[in-house]
């Protein structure tokens, strides 16, 4: 009796896993086009260098604040060498204001 293992691949599963590639790279795209330098700005919510004041920063605004878009928040962690300790950042994505259709300006 032949296990799975030696069956070879499984009907369908190149298909699956090509589509699963094609899901991830426009998703990578899609991102790229929402966070570009032109679409906004990252805003800094919050910087320590106290490791265990960051991580309970982030609990208390996962718990409170339910008006922030997580997938436009981005974590960073600048790694501290002899001189400089390691900073943690936390960032908002702020998209730029969109355009004034013209109406209530006070040029006109």
């Amino acid at each position: 009796m032949v296990g799975l293992s030696d069956a070879g691949s499984v009907p369908g599963q190149r298909k699956r896993k090509r589509q699963r590639q094609r899901e991830q790279q426009d998703a990578a795209e899609r991102a790229a086009a929402r966070f570009a330098p032109d679409a906004g700005r990252w805003e800094v919510l919050f910087e320590t260098q106290d490791e265990s004041q960051w991580n309970a920063h982030i609990r208390r605004l996962r718990a409170s604040d339910t008006q922030i878009d997580w997938t436009a928040v981005r974590a960073d962690m600048f790694c501290g060498r002899l001189v400089q300790p390691t900073t943690y950042r936390l960032s908002l994505f702020v998209p730029n204001a969109a355009p004034d259709s013209g109406q209530g300006s006070p040029d006109s």
